[in-house]
Order: C-alpha cells, then structure tokens, then sequence
C-alpha cells in the first residue's frame, strides 16, 4: 500500500509539472495547434466512446505482439548467453540485424498481410523479439559462474541451475528490457496505425489532425500515453509479484 501511495503521489506530482509546461507552452506559441491543456482533457472526456474502441484495438496489438517478440525471444536470448556454441550462430546474426530499423519492413509486412491488424502487430513484435533478444544474451552471459559452480557442487541438475540461478539472475534484465520496449511499441504502433488502416489510436490522433480538430488530436495522445503507462505499470507489478528476493534485498539496504 505505502509503495502504491509514492506511486500515485509521483505521477500527480508528474502530472501537474507536464501540465504546467503544456499550458505555458501554449500560451508561447500561441496557435490552434496547440491547445491549452483544459481543452484537450474536455476533448478527451467528451470523446471518449469514440477513443474507447481505438484504445482497445491499440492495446490489443501492443498486448499481442509483446506476448510474441519477448516469448520468442526470452528464451532463445537466454540459450544463446548459456551457450558458447549457439552464441557463435547466432551473434553474428543478431549483430547484422539489430541495427536494421525494423520499421522499414512496414511495406513489406502490408503487402504479404493486408491493411488489417496483422502487419502493425507482426512489426510491433519485431521490433520487441530484437530488443529483448540481444539483452537476454547479455543478461545470460553475466550470470555469475560462482552461482553456478555452487549448485552443481551440491547436486544440482540443469534445470536446478536454471531456476534457482539463472532465471532469478536474469528475470529483472527481462522487465528492463520489457519497459525499455513499451516505449518504442507505441512509437511503432502510432507509425504503422497512422500509414496504413483506419482504426487504432494511431489512425485517430492523424484523422483529428487531418481535419484541423487540434484539441482532439491531443486527446488521442493524452490515450496513447496512458496505454503506455498501462503497460510500464504491469510490467512493474509482474517483477515485483516474481521477483521476492529483490524485494527482500531492497528492504534490507534501505535499513
């Protein structure tokens, strides 16, 4: 409860800062492009059964896709850091790939699965399945053999190892890498929903802007920031329901 309450606390302290900004920017600039702050929350109110269906759409795609590019790539990142072996196949691979702006591959993925919802989540995820890749490698690699020694001294089998070292070892570089990514799915879903198709967050923000509807275009960014601080926050909760041992080390270095 006291975690939940410097939660809240922070992001209303975050809330009246970006508001703030956005109302002195406005009067700055002084043009319908950017609304004051109090008109885009009205909007946003005011619209909100026409966003609610789009919010879904987007969440849905994003949900999709990061369920398939991290449940991909988790554990063939892990099996590449383990294995000398497999890393030597897969490195150079990963290296030649990784810098590739996924995004280009949007016109590609539009012709071999149409308009619908397919392309935006097959680019979404990946975009995810690299990202959570070359960290769960790197996160494998750091493993402290020390650990690993330890158990198999005792006994211990593989899969031993895997659970009591490596998973908790590399289950907090999991959930960085995962915040990492919700950040650029939106950006990616907010791209291919605004080129191709006619439903999403994406598509309403550059249909709002198309029709000079300024303080509605503000209200579906308003939508696409909380989708994203959705997702940030579950990914938040999953690592702390999963991860106890870090909860207990934290309490103990704060007293």
């Amino acid at each position: 409860m006291r975690r939940a309450s410097k939660r809240l606390l922070g992001y209303l302290w975050a809330v009246v800062f970006i508001m703030a900004g956005w109302w002195i920017s406005s009067l700055a600039v002084g043009s319908p492009a950017l609304p004051e702050p109090v008109s885009a929350i009205k909007t946003f109110g005011a619209q909100a059964a026409v966003i609610a269906p789009q919010f879904a759409i987007s969440a849905w795609r994003v949900c999709v896709a990061m369920l398939i590019g991290a449940g991909l790539a988790a554990p063939l990142g892990l099996v590449s850091g383990r294995s000398s072996r497999v890393d030597a196949v897969l490195a150079p691979i990963m290296y030649l790939l990784y810098p590739v702006p996924k995004i280009v591959l949007l016109p590609v993925l539009l012709v071999l699965f149409g308009l619908g919802g397919a392309p935006k989540v097959a680019l979404i995820a990946l975009t995810v399945f690299f990202q959570v890749l070359m960290t769960m490698r790197d996160a494998g690699k750091a493993v402290p053999q020390t650990a690993v020694v330890s158990v198999r001294s005792l006994g211990g089998s593989g899969w031993d190892v895997f659970r009591h070292v490596v998973l908790p070892a590399t289950l907090p570089s999991l959930f960085t890498s995962l915040r990492i990514s919700t950040g650029t799915s939106i950006a990616v879903l907010f791209f291919a929903e605004s080129i191709a198709g006619t439903t999403g967050l994406g598509w309403y923000i550059m249909n709002a802007w198309g029709m000079l509807n300024y303080a509605a275009m503000f209200a579906g960014i308003i939508a696409m920031a909380i989708l994203g601080i959705i997702f940030y926050e579950a990914f938040n909760a999953v690592e702390y329901a999963t991860s106890a041992w870090r909860r207990a080390g934290d309490s103990a270095t704060q007293r």
